[in-house]
């Protein structure tokens, strides 16, 4: 082991570091860009998983996905004020059930008046 101050790195996605992670991420107008979420509290959140399988088995088959080590996670979300890395969630969601013929059914919030009741509506997709 080098331990001189000015020593290189070693690779971040080299899995004996601090293993890759797969984080989830959507298409953006510059490319792909990290999904964040809230914890039941309501703070946001950069969500990653240690393996492929975790991450299907909690978003869905369909969910994007790059492969990042936990520093370069961190790194790319500071910016945007997330400071919380939840790793391999345990109380997620089951991502939507793919039934070929079948529509995946999504809640969709619409904008509500301040004061008003919260109602949420639901449609196929």
């Amino acid at each position: 082991m080098n331990d001189h101050p000015c020593a290189e790195d070693p690779d971040p996605l080299r899995p004996g570091r601090t293993g890759t992670l797969f984080v989830p991420v959507r298409p953006g107008p510059a490319g792909c860009c990290a999904r964040l979420f809230r914890t039941p509290l309501g703070e946001r959140t950069a969500v990653a998983f240690t393996g492929e399988r975790q991450l299907v088995r909690a978003l869905g088959g369909r969910q994007h996905w790059i492969r990042l080590s936990e520093p370069a996670v961190r790194a790319l979300t500071a910016p945007l004020g997330v400071t919380t890395l939840v790793v391999d969630p345990l109380l997620a969601v089951p991502g939507p059930a793919e039934v070929p013929g079948r529509p995946v059914r999504r809640t969709v919030r619409r904008p509500r008046p301040a004061g008003a009741p919260s109602l949420t509506a639901t449609s196929a997709s």
